[in-house]
């Protein structure tokens, strides 16, 4: 793979497997892996620990203003974690109750510009894969590639059953498919940065692909892009 450092952005739905193409490529290339979807939950978390009003747009800045968001690396895995406040809550943030939560409060304007601006400072330095569902229309727009994710809707609610179903066997397929459908609806609708596909992004539809097969597929185009980049330079 080029030495030629680029800027990676994966965009899709809900239970795509954008974070997991996005932690296979960061690993593979050496780059900083940024789960903006997790700075998102780790937000929620905290409004829901604190019960913030969420109309309240005095109560918003103020919790706002007592976050601080990093991602530190897993020395087992290799892999950089979400902590809230220095509290590791990587585990917390996947549960239901702040997945019932989390396109609400990450449609509140403040809270978008908040994340927003820690993500783009994180990625001064290119050299970074971030998954969302804003990254290349709103934080990277200038990114050398942009991936929008895609799946069979019952594929992406089976995905998501089976990672809720570990650690709450009481979980339902209905329940997760109405979080799911809520959630595009949110996503899709919200009048901040809704998600979209950036008119320059691959398409990747992963409904038929295994996990080894998307990373090659995307591997390929990160090679074009890099060397796209070393011809304009």
């Amino acid at each position: 793979m080029s030495a030629h450092k680029i800027i990676i952005a994966i965009d899709g739905y809900s239970s795509c497997g954008k974070s997991t193409l996005a932690k296979q490529c960061a690993k593979r290339l050496g780059y900083t892996y940024v789960d903006s979807g997790a700075m998102y939950r780790a937000i929620t978390l905290y409004f829901i620990r604190h019960t913030i009003d969420i109309s309240n747009h005095d109560h918003i800045l103020d919790a706002l203003a007592s976050i601080h968001l990093s991602f530190v690396v897993n020395e087992s895995s290799g892999i950089s974690e979400i902590h809230l406040n220095d509290e590791n809550v990587e585990h917390l943030i996947r549960e239901m109750l702040v997945a019932d939560k989390v396109s609400e409060v990450a449609a509140i304007r403040e809270v978008r510009s908040f994340a927003v601006a820690q993500q783009k400072k994180m990625g001064r330095k290119k050299a970074i894969v971030m998954d969302g569902r804003d990254i290349g229309t709103v934080v990277f727009p200038e990114a050398e590639l942009k991936i929008f994710m895609t799946a069979d809707a019952d594929i992406r609610v089976m995905r998501r059953f089976e990672e809720l179903y570990l650690t709450n066997p009481h979980i339902s397929i209905d329940e997760v498919r109405h979080n799911l459908e809520l959630r595009d609806h949110i996503d899709a609708n919200r009048e901040e940065s809704p998600l979209r596909q950036a008119d320059d992004a691959i398409v990747l539809d992963n409904s038929s692909l295994t996990r080894e097969e998307q990373l090659e597929i995307v591997l390929e185009w990160i090679k074009d892009r890099a060397t796209d980049r070393v011809a304009a330079n």
